[in-house]
């Protein structure tokens, strides 16, 4: 049986729902969590800070925190450019990568300093796969590009011994997407290196052995290439962490493998708006609000809308409602935030139908949610030892437990 892990992709220490969920997940006997030093740009590894901070020393001593490094975005962009880092991967013009042994150690820092931790369980490398993507895109021969790539492992590999021995960590390890892609994808990630040159790193580090503990990959009830994986990690004593349970790719396609409640209040709210702003100063919301309740069963994934509400919906609805007089503003943007919150129930309900019915091969044969079925099926994976879950709010905190017991 697999145990239960909680991810922390999405959590920051700003929303105090997101701090009592891990607070939560904690006293309910969760102790494997996962987190990265770009997750919400420190936010999440600051709010495990925060709901650790009141834990006796022997619940806090039992909590494991894995955390990642590797990931450059956001304001840590014009941050990196001062330090002269070696090696950085310039993938876009908002997000670049490295994995020198300098960078690593200012971002264990970092990381430790959030945590308000002397020790994490395990720093992984977030997607190393970087370099070899970008080494393939400026058409660098892919066995040229493996050999520089294997270099920069064994590099950071003796820093991360030496990390080790310092007391900083207790193992080490790689995050990949490219663990769970077919041999004959130009983006695999070949692992059967790995403890190889975690060997010679640690023999330069003057370790007695390797540390080389942890790798962590999607896979899921759809996407199943990262068994393999996981089946060589555990030939050789790895642990073996999934991320991605229930988001899953297939031809191309994201699904949402969680089924959701309507949004109760939602027709209330969107006949109250659509009477206040049946006017011509109103009426752009107005047109708006009846397109939108028509298109509400065809966004095919969650974050399909939230991307489309953010980028497209809420810069005009802001623009409008500044027209108006500051309390009508008020009552207007309450009432809209309101509605977009049920609104995105209603997302949420409608494209979990379709899921369900596009996967009906899958899903078909039973009356349990898919977020149930699919856990399950990694729950009793057994070259699996950890399922990452997020769950932002104690109701998936309390969900995600009883499909675990």
């Amino acid at each position: 049986m697999a145990q239960i892990g909680f991810g922390t992709y999405r959590v920051t220490d700003l929303d105090p729902e997101h701090v009592e969920s891990l607070r939560a997940a904690f006293d309910s006997g969760i102790t494997v969590i996962d987190t990265s030093s770009n997750y919400m740009a420190g936010g999440a590894e600051r709010a495990i800070g925060k709901a650790m901070f009141e834990l006796d020393d022997d619940k806090k001593d039992a909590i494991k925190i894995t955390s990642k490094f590797g990931y450059i975005q956001g304001t840590q962009l014009e941050a990196v450019k001062s330090k002269n880092y070696s090696e950085i991967v310039e993938f876009a013009s908002h997000i670049s990568h490295c994995i020198h042994p300098d960078f690593m150690r200012d971002q264990l820092f970092d990381t430790l300093q959030r945590l308000d931790v002397k020790k994490i369980d395990a720093y992984l490398l977030h997607n190393p796969e970087y370099y070899l993507l970008d080494a393939l895109n400026k058409g660098v021969k892919r066995s040229s590009a493996l050999d520089e790539m294997y270099r920069r492992f064994y590099e950071v590999f003796i820093a991360l011994e030496e990390e080790v021995i310092a007391g900083h960590i207790e193992s080490y390890g790689i995050s990949s997407n490219s663990f769970s892609v077919p041999v004959s994808n130009l983006e695999f990630l070949p692992y059967e290196d790995l403890l190889s040159i975690a060997e010679r790193a640690a023999l330069k580090a003057g370790a007695e052995n390797h540390h080389f503990r942890t790798i962590q990959l999607p896979i899921n009830i759809l996407e199943l290439e990262g068994l393999k994986c996981a089946s060589w990690a555990k030939k050789n004593d790895l642990r073996v962490m999934v991320n991605r349970p229930l988001n899953a790719m297939q031809d191309k396609l994201m699904f949402r493998l969680a089924e959701y409640p309507q949004g109760n209040e939602y027709y209330n709210y969107l006949n109250e708006l659509l009477e206040i702003t049946d006017n011509e100063s109103l009426k752009t919301i107005f047109n708006l609000l009846n397109q939108m309740d028509e298109v509400k069963h065809k966004f095919g994934f969650i974050d399909e809308y939230n991307a489309f509400y953010y980028q497209n919906i809420l810069p005009h609805i802001k623009k409008v409602v500044e027209t108006l007089a500051s309390e009508e503003q008020l009552a207007l943007s309450q009432l809209l935030e309101l509605f977009f919150r049920e609104y995105r129930k209603m997302v949420a309900y409608e494209s979990s139908i379709t899921t369900r019915t596009s996967l009906k091969n899958i899903f078909g044969h039973s009356e349990a949610p898919m977020q149930k079925q699919a856990l399950d099926f990694l729950n009793n994976e057994e070259k699996i030892d950890v399922v990452l879950v997020g769950m932002r709010k104690v109701s998936y905190v309390d969900e995600i437990n009883e499909i675990f017991s």
